[in-house]
């Protein structure tokens, strides 16, 4: 999820809909599975599907009605967490196959199967952003659309691309995550948006667009999730959790525009200065 929210907010845009796409595609795998009887990977492939579309959803109404981000996918935040309540209740979707739980316990190689698929996504990722034609189309479009759209950068397709990559990668996010808990539940990665968006800027990613680096996020996102872990430890309670991630997103987003207005201050006289 981390890696597509890097995208996203490198071209200038921010998907508050992730988690919600989570919930929502485990809600429509269990519905499809256990209740209506379809095949797992049918399903698997139908949910994913799904997933692929809410992020065009997104897209489509930034892209094309030009409609800002934030306010779009606080829509479909809502949205889609409900959908998901709706089709699954407040009760759990349970009856997945052996061969399909508990994905977080097998191995590929030395690595388990999660953090194998994350390091492989992460690789491709980082090759296509910053050496293809779409990264440097994502990078233009973040740092000025304006510009980008007067050079010929198609500025809608690239941001309509985002939120689909977005879409898709919460989806397959969804999947996994319906494995590990064996169970399909309407609140599944409840405020997960929190620490993925935390561990984009916290990367080094500008939240405004146009920087950014898939080693950072990676990186940050590994070092969020050994806060996480380490305050689960302590037994600190969840609220007090969030608390942490909220302060450590509002210092990584104001440590750097702190800097960067200093750096303008201490550059600005000497500029003005007179030719000797």
């Amino acid at each position: 999820v981390a890696l597509g929210m890097t995208f996203v907010i490198i071209g200038g845009q921010i998907d508050l809909s992730v988690a919600s796409n989570m919930a929502l595609t485990g809600a429509c795998l269990g519905v499809l599975h256990a209740r209506t009887d379809w095949p797992l990977p049918a399903a698997i492939a139908c949910a994913l599907l799904i997933a692929l579309g809410m992020g065009l959803a997104n897209g489509l109404l930034v892209a094309r009605l030009r409609l800002p981000s934030l306010t779009v996918t606080l829509g479909t935040f809502a949205l889609y967490r409900g959908i998901a309540q709706i089709l699954v209740g407040e009760q759990s979707i349970s009856g997945f196959p052996e061969w399909f739980v508990g994905i977080d316990r097998r191995y590929l190689g030395p690595l388990p199967v999660p953090l194998a698929v994350f390091l492989g996504l992460a690789l491709l990722f980082a090759l296509v952003l910053h050496y293809t034609l779409p990264g440097r189309r994502t990078y233009a479009v973040g740092a000025n659309p304006v510009a980008s759209h007067l050079s010929g950068v198609p500025v809608a397709r690239v941001t309509l691309g985002l939120f689909a990559l977005s879409g898709a990668l919460a989806g397959l996010a969804g999947v996994m995550m319906t494995s590990r808990l064996s169970v399909a539940r309407w609140d599944s990665a409840l405020g997960l948006e929190l620490d993925v968006i935390t561990a984009v800027v916290l990367g080094g990613t500008d939240i405004f667009g146009g920087r950014g680096t898939i080693f950072g996020t990676v990186v940050a996102l590994l070092l969020v999730a050994m806060l996480r872990h380490g305050m689960s430890l302590a037994n600190i309670k969840v609220e007090r959790q969030l608390v942490a991630v909220g302060a450590l997103l509002l210092i990584a987003i104001v440590v750097p525009n702190l800097m960067a207005r200093l750096r303008a201050r201490r550059t600005a006289p000497a500029a003005l200065e007179p030719n000797a």
